[in-house]
């Protein structure tokens, strides 16, 4: 079975910023919904070079842990 199925992903609802100290905030909708710091937020931004913007999308809903079992809602 395919990853984002129903297309969920195409609105660009993930986002990420890189803060001071390397720690990488990744939001959905504008809200901040983790933080990753450290090794991890290193190897979130390598892993996010020359991935399209579907790909990255589906890598940060994997980052973010609650997303993945598909009962997210809407804003």
């Amino acid at each position: 079975m395919p990853e984002d199925a129903r297309g969920e992903l195409l609105d660009n609802r993930f986002d990420y910023r890189q803060q001071k100290g390397g720690r990488v905030v990744i939001t959905w909708y504008g809200r901040p919904v983790t933080t990753l710091a450290g090794k991890d937020a290193q190897k979130f931004l390598t892993r996010l070079i020359g991935l399209d913007s579907h790909a990255a999308q589906l890598m940060m809903a994997r980052a973010t842990g609650n997303f993945r079992r598909g009962n997210e809602k809407g804003r």
